[in-house]
């Protein structure tokens, strides 16, 4: 009995989902918090950012670094990036293979999201110092959110999009989810292929299944209210992301909010995303173990009412799953841990 008991200990903990409140109203970087990004230094500390200031669309915005180091917590965030005339905003952070530091993020320089470009920095000694600012896509309307991945021919895949439109409630039909792709011999970025949809679609979250084979998963284009046809946009690559399908509807609700999609290092895939066509609730995780076939793996994250968005999904090199993500109106940032198990062996 004792045994039974102890066993059943161990596979209740290997299914828990830890949940932690980083960052909310109380820090005092502004009310707003959001989006946010995380990434996993070679020294193994945390690496947080995330964009702060008074609300979206305020010119006093800055992108804020935290680092948490194994066995502490979160430092206190500090200002990385910011414009002394613009909004600066949406940052990601992504340590490369080589171990430079890169953070992407937004200038605004207009009203809305679709007079942005999208800016870089990089630090050479995990995020204590910052390079100047440079701004790697000038097309005006170009905005990150996703991390980029590390392709088998050694280039880096960054995930952006170009967002068109004057409507601060609408994403354009126009709207396409596009590519960046760095050559770090070269040190160029050139821009790829874009995924075309009926509705418009931005915000991509690829995957490479095997080498020049990419499947991309994406928010819908659209508005925010009440919808029946609100689903998460699919498309594929053959060529590295050279050139893409036509993105497609998927099984899965999208209120239109972005989503993250990972592969792990077995080779399974995980999916975070909102299963609503209209909330931004429940935030639910979706595992394939057949290549994208299908999802029988599934369990919320959160739940309850609030609005549970923009997740960023990574895996450490203990295994670990991380998923950072915001409620309370973009005022607070969670962090959850868990692992593969805590999905697949899921029994609600």
């Amino acid at each position: 009995m004792r045994i039974l008991a102890l066993l059943l200990a161990l596979t209740a903990s290997a299914a828990d989902i830890r949940t932690e409140k980083v960052f909310g109203p109380e820090t005092r970087t502004g009310p707003y918090k959001h989006p946010a990004s995380i990434t996993e230094l070679l020294n193994g500390d945390l690496y947080l950012v995330y964009y702060g200031g008074k609300g979206e669309y305020a010119n006093d915005t800055a992108v804020y670094g935290s680092r948490k180091r194994r066995g502490e917590g979160w430092s206190d965030p500090v200002v990385i990036a910011h414009d002394p005339f613009r909004s600066a905003g949406n940052g990601v952070i992504w340590q490369a293979p080589d171990g430079v530091l890169w953070l992407f993020y937004v200038i605004r320089f207009g009203d809305t999201w679709s007079k942005s470009r999208i800016a870089a920095k990089v630090s050479s000694d995990y995020g204590d110092t910052w390079s100047d600012s440079s701004l790697i896509a000038l097309e005006e309307g170009m905005m990150v959110r996703g991390r980029p991945i590390l392709l088998a021919s050694g280039e880096y895949l960054l995930p952006v999009y170009l967002e068109t439109g004057e409507d601060r409630e609408m994403v354009g039909p126009d709207s396409v989810s596009t590519f960046l792709r760095y050559n770090p011999k070269t040190r160029e970025w050139k821009r790829l292929g874009s995924i075309k949809s009926a509705k418009g679609n931005i915000q991509p979250a690829p995957v490479e299944i095997a080498p020049g084979h990419l499947i991309a998963y994406c928010r819908r284009g659209g508005g925010y209210g009440p919808v029946k046809d609100g689903y998460i946009v699919r498309a594929e690559s053959r060529d590295g992301g050279v050139t893409w399908t036509e993105g497609k509807d998927t099984e899965f609700p999208n209120p239109n909010a972005a989503v993250d999609f990972i592969r792990l290092k077995n080779g399974h895939l995980l999916l975070v995303y909102n299963d609503s066509m209209s909330s931004r609730t429940p935030l639910r995780v979706a595992i394939s173990t057949d290549a994208d076939k299908t999802y029988p793996h599934r369990r919320n994250l959160a739940e309850g009412r609030n609005d549970f968005a923009y997740p960023v999904a990574m895996q450490t090199s203990d295994g670990m799953i991380h998923v950072i993500y915001t409620s309370d109106r973009r005022s607070t940032i969670h962090h959850a841990v868990f692992e593969e198990s805590a999905i697949l062996e899921w029994r609600r």
